[in-house]
């Protein structure tokens, strides 16, 4: 077998692989994905402006306010604020990794930072913390699925979404949540692990009693940043001395 070839092959093992990881967010998010599609359409969007929101912006927390700001003759410059601020998390993790895929193509890093989302990052964080490399194959079959799938049901709730019942009432929407935080628990053994979650669980839910959703996500995030930078870091084994 040619080096090509193997190559190819190792490839295609790891975009499956990438696949395989991905179906657990696949199946948490279509609640959201159907619920935005039917939320939509109530608001006065066709099912054609439906899907391109799901296909151009991909972002669940940012469509649902996009879609309650439309139509309430807010300043567009607004609404884009208002959906970057509820955003402002992937700058964030942007930069967090930019460094595990500093060796991609720049058409390559485009296309991963456009499909990256919370468990996106996550997962491909957890690979490198593993000593793994976090390669486009095995990302793109990460957040491939995700991207499509979440457009597909989007349009599908545009189009039957009154035939769906209430996903509240089917507790359907507590997947996500649960999903998220074994993402979280997954990052237990490293430093500051502990106060870092503390103070951004204690500053999501400060700001979810005063800000409101889902502002709450982003503040969150970065209290938890601010206090990281704030304490010393800690470093396991003997420390070094001169």
């Amino acid at each position: 077998m040619t080096t090509d070839a193997i190559s190819e092959s190792s490839a295609k093992s790891d975009f499956w692989q990438g696949v395989r990881l991905s179906m657990p967010v696949v199946v948490a998010s279509a609640p959201f994905a159907v619920l935005f599609g039917a939320l939509a359409v109530e608001q006065g969007f066709s099912v054609l402006e439906a899907f391109l929101m799901s296909a151009l912006v991909f972002g669940g927390a940012s469509q649902m306010v996009g879609i309650q700001l439309f139509g309430q003759h807010v300043a567009p410059w607004l609404i884009v604020l208002s959906i970057f601020a509820v955003n402002f998390r992937h700058v964030l993790y942007s930069a967090g990794i930019g460094r595990r895929i500093a060796h991609w193509p720049l058409i390559q890093k485009a296309l991963g930072y456009f499909i990256l989302t919370d468990p996106q990052f996550a997962v491909a964080e957890a690979r490198a913390q593993s000593g793994q490399t976090v390669g486009f194959a095995w990302y793109l079959g990460l957040g491939l699925p995700v991207y499509v799938l979440w457009i597909v049901e989007s349009a599908l709730g545009a189009v039957f979404g009154k035939l769906i019942p209430d996903t509240h009432a089917l507790g359907i929407d507590f997947l996500l949540p649960i999903y998220f935080l074994g993402l979280v628990l997954g990052f237990r053994k490293r430093p500051l692990w502990l106060p870092v979650v503390v103070a951004s669980a204690v500053g999501s839910i400060i700001a979810y009693k005063t800000v409101g959703s889902p502002w709450h996500v982003s503040i969150g995030a970065v209290t938890g940043i601010l206090l990281a930078v704030i304490l010393p870091p800690r470093h396991s084994g003997v420390e070094a001395r001169p």
